[in-house]
């Protein structure tokens, strides 16, 4: 029993996936974040920032809060802005899901739309970025939560590495977890650096993505990679890093729910195929953790939409061809 929502955020279900990888000699655990009240593992970070601006006087009741999302973390800042009694804006963008959207306005958040890409850039990040910095000029009283610079971001997730520990009874060999705004990156990291874990932190990015080096390039699944560099990335932290593409995180949510019934979101398809890429490399008797960020209802109209794949994938079989489960798997699509 709770004494009130946000105190349910956090304390997330840990299971074994005994299906996916079963010719394999690991086990395999899925933290999943989509148990958290608002429906994903930003909830942590929402309620984290927040909190710590609430105790030190930055908002209070009257603020507008003001941030660019392109899904979870907009939904939780609405949900914990509800709570407060604060006014939330969401600046989001194209890739923004209709469900998002809505989701958004239940909880009574303000949706502020970017349309055009930032021109340098060709993104839609840097632009959603300019428009909150101008809505802060000109609301009195308004605050940018900022994530992807936020220390209380990754502070958040500190913590959800001390859950996963505790939940197991032990450190796990490997864990696999997604990066855009690097706030689990980070905090897992230092957890596991602080207390001197054997742990190996392997980070999952999108082909695209800037974080851990190369060139930008379009992306379909929010909240997977990112077109800057996060300032609170900390490449020292991770051991290894896997870039995945599009396609990857579509055949990933798909066999997940095909073999263990778990409807998951497009960066926590792309953390399973991580584990895919590199399941010849895992040791017997290694103990995985994959971080599931959300769940997958948010994306029926992109990821599990058949239209959809179809859509924006046609052409692209070179893709799975190589690999024969990923080819089933798309041929039943």
């Amino acid at each position: 029993m709770y004494d009130d929502i946000l105190l349910k955020i956090g304390k997330t279900p840990l299971v074994k996936l005994s299906r996916v990888f079963k010719e394999y000699d690991f086990d395999l655990y899925a933290k999943l974040e989509g148990f958290n009240p608002g429906g994903s593992i930003k909830d942590r970070a929402a309620l984290s920032i927040i909190r710590n601006a609430l105790k030190t006087g930055e908002i209070g009741p009257g603020t507008t809060v003001i941030e660019s999302s392109s899904g979870n973390m907009g939904i939780g800042l609405a949900q914990v802005c509800s709570f407060y009694g604060m006014n939330f804006i969401c600046v989001i963008d194209p890739k923004t899901t209709t469900s998002n959207i809505e989701i958004l306005r239940a909880y009574g958040a303000e949706v502020d739309y970017v349309a055009e890409p930032d021109p340098e850039t060709g993104e839609y990040l840097p632009a959603r970025i300019n428009r909150v910095r101008e809505l802060l000029q000109t609301i009195p009283n308004s605050y940018w939560p900022d994530q992807y610079s936020n220390h209380y971001n990754y502070k958040a997730h500190y913590e959800t590495m001390g859950e996963i520990v505790t939940q197991l009874g032990e450190a796990p060999d490997y864990l696999f977890c997604a990066a855009s705004t690097c706030g689990t990156v980070r905090g897992c990291g230092e957890f596991v650096s602080d207390n001197k874990l054997r742990t190996k932190i392997v980070a999952v990015d999108a082909v695209g993505s800037v974080i851990f080096g190369g060139s930008s390039a379009k992306r379909l699944i929010p909240g997977h990679g990112a077109s800057i560099v996060p300032s609170l990335c900390r490449p020292k932290l991770v051991d290894k890093v896997v870039k995945v593409t599009d396609l990857d995180c579509v055949i990933g949510c798909r066999r997940l729910v095909q073999n263990e019934a778990i409807l998951i979101g497009g960066s926590s398809g792309a953390v399973l195929m991580a584990v895919d890429r590199l399941k010849e490399e895992i040791e017997p008797g290694a103990t995985c953790v994959v971080i599931f960020a959300d769940r997958g209802e948010r994306y029926l109209d992109t990821i599990y939409s058949d239209t959809w794949v179809s859509k924006h994938f046609q052409g692209m079989t070179h893709l799975w061809q190589k690999q024969p489960q990923q080819k089933e798997m798309m041929m039943a699509i």
